[in-house]
């Protein structure tokens, strides 16, 4: 059986987190931000979780991660 090949964009995006859930960065916090409220900067730097739906999908885009 060949290798696979990592899926290179997902790989920029997400990685796994000890437990094997995949963490990946919230939208929103690149450009605009002087209408965007402190508070809501704060937040959107810190990781989040993907949703359990999408997490299938991206350890297929993954297979080594």
């Amino acid at each position: 059986m060949p290798k696979i090949k990592t899926h290179s964009g997902a790989a920029k995006r997400f990685k796994k987190t000890g437990s094997g859930r995949i963490r990946r960065q919230h939208a929103y916090h690149n450009h605009i931000l002087t209408k965007k409220s402190p508070k809501r900067k704060r937040r959107l730097e810190k990781p989040a979780i993907a949703a359990k739906s999408d997490q299938v999908a991206i350890k297929r885009l993954m297979p080594y991660a």
